[in-house]
């Protein structure tokens, strides 16, 4: 069989005076060699080739940067060798060039204007460095920490999403080669590994792991209509359900980016969004098994190796690129939701579940890796209930409660010792409508923050709160009206009404009222939006 055309030049090893550590350079940068004959590599056969032979290391460097996933890179597999005439009826025409600073992407589209996408299995984060350290010992270094990727990992969450119950993208291994169909972007992208997936955005009406959805929308798109107007809604559920598949896998990098959403009709005539995971490059993330990398993961608590056990006191860190979206969409979910759902994805990822995912794998990574993955699956599996209490109580502590650039009122009520509850409904011409509510409970929760946002909202305060709550009431922009009914004559609360004096009506008693010059993510819809990195 055919092998990938590409050479790499010996390495030779240095200790860098200046900083103490071992690092690796080379004698010139990699090089690729002149692209085979097409008809050396013949359309719709297969190729045995390895998708990072550069990542091979000798026991030194890997003793202080890690094994991490090096024997998996430098593994020739077999890969189906990519056709952009036959992968779909009627073919593929690529159209566009892109992807993040690590993940190189080609857009391709069917003649009926349906997209798909080719992300390459190999990565190079050095792009996010200047452009004169690109190529000397540190680009080199980051370039080669990829190896802490899993170059397979995507290829088996399919199966394991679809048993979860979550939506999930459908990436397929395969090897393209220097193929003259590519046109313009064969130079750079002939004779290498990805995987070949939909691209979740438009109508997707056909796809089942997209729901069928009339409507794919990127985070900003969904995220600016939840701000605009509360008929635009998340199903929360869903979402936590996807989060908590996110952690059995170890995949730490979920920011808004990571994220697409399918569009449905709500009995109300609004909208719901459901979450679409999608780049699933840092699940199965194997960082601490070097001596500098485990110190580095001391101060980047998010580098989350997948280990057999979850370490509660490491949710925290695991979770934090998602932290400002899950303070978003999951503040009205209760502790019994949050169990309910751990204790009903753990039923559905069953040890047959497990074993039908990683048979996808090619023949050479089942060899290599099934049985260390079954068994860390199949651990992690048997955690998540703890895992999504220590979730639910990180959550819980201090929460965060927006409107919308629209009418609503916020009611909070004091229910008794430790006990508050807070409602929020949509103000129209024709009468209010509960959107959420919530009680939330003394000590698992120590303050909470109402937004208003935009639109003249009403915020209503009835009786006094238990002190142990620390309550902001941030009225937002517009003409708002703020009052406690009745208002207490000596109130106890820890309640502080943050006015920033554009004409608010304030019924407050002796409640604490404090001018303040709003920051831009406590103002207004298109301010909150900042906190979501989408603006």
């Amino acid at each position: 069989m055919p092998f990938s055309s590409r050479v790499f030049r010996p390495v030779r090893w240095s200790v860098a005076p200046a900083a103490g550590l071992l690092l690796m350079s080379c004698s010139a940068p990699a090089q690729r060699v002149a692209p085979a004959p097409p008809a050396t590599i013949r359309p719709d056969s297969t190729v045995l080739v390895a998708a990072g032979p550069h990542y091979q290391r000798g026991a030194v460097h890997r003793f202080f940067w890690g094994t991490h996933y090096r024997a998996l890179w430098t593994l020739p597999v077999t890969a189906p060798v990519f056709n952009l005439r036959t992968a779909v009826p009627g073919g593929l025409t690529p159209i566009r060039e892109g992807g993040s600073f690590q993940t190189r992407n080609l857009r391709l589209v069917d003649r009926n204007g349906v997209q798909y996408v080719l992300r390459s299995v190999d990565k190079d984060a050095t792009k996010a460095l200047p452009e004169s350290l690109q190529n000397g010992p540190i680009g080199r270094l980051m370039k080669d920490q990829t190896s802490v990727i899993h170059p397979y990992g995507a290829y088996i969450v399919p199966p394991l999403a679809r048993a979860a119950g979550i939506y999930y993208t459908n990436p397929r291994l395969v090897y393209v080669a220097d193929d003259p169909a590519l046109g313009e972007y064969r130079e750079s992208f002939g004779n290498a590994l990805y995987l070949f997936e939909e691209r979740p955005e438009g109508d997707q009406r056909t796809v089942g792991s997209f729901g069928f959805s009339a409507q794919v929308v990127s985070s900003r798109h969904a995220f600016t209509n939840l701000v605009a107007s509360s008929r635009y809604q998340v199903d929360a559920r869903q979402y936590l359900r996807s989060r908590l598949f996110d952690m059995w896998l170890g995949d730490w990098s979920r920011r808004e980016d990571q994220w697409r959403w399918a569009s449905f009709p709500a009995a109300d005539g609004g909208t719901v969004y459901r979450a679409i995971p999608r780049d699933r490059d840092h699940a199965f993330f194997k960082f601490d098994d070097g001596l500098l990398t485990h110190i580095i993961g001391w101060v980047k608590p998010n580098y989350q190796s997948f280990h057999e056990k979850i370490r509660l006191s490491d949710v925290e860190g695991l979770n934090s690129a998602a932290r400002p979206m899950d303070k978003s969409l999951l503040p009205y979910l209760t502790r019994q939701d949050f169990q309910q759902i751990a204790d009903s994805l753990r039923s559905s990822l069953s040890d047959a579940v497990i074993a039908r995912a990683l048979a996808v794998w090619p023949r050479e990574v089942q060899q290599l890796a099934a049985a260390e993955f079954s068994r860390k699956l199949r651990s992690r599996r048997e955690q998540l209930p703890a895992v999504a209490a220590r979730f639910y109580e990180l959550l819980a502590r201090d929460v965060e409660l927006p409107g919308t650039d629209e009418a609503e009122r916020f009611v909070l009520e004091a229910l008794g010792p430790r006990q508050v509850r807070v409602q929020v409904y949509r103000l129209t011409p024709q009468g209010a409508t509960l959107l959420q509510q919530r009680v939330f409970h003394s000590p698992e929760t120590r303050s909470l923050k109402l937004f208003g946002l935009g639109g003249n909202d009403a915020f209503e305060l009835r009786g006094d709160p238990d002190p142990r709550f620390k309550i902001g009431v941030y009225d937002g922009a517009g003409q708002d009206l703020l009052e406690a009914a009745p208002a207490p004559a000596r109130p106890r609360s820890r309640l502080t009404v943050y006015d920033n004096a554009d004409g608010n009506t304030l019924r407050v008693g002796k409640t604490e009222v404090e001018k303040y010059q709003p920051r831009a993510e406590e103002f207004d819809g298109a301010g909150w939006l900042l906190r979501h990195r989408l603006y």
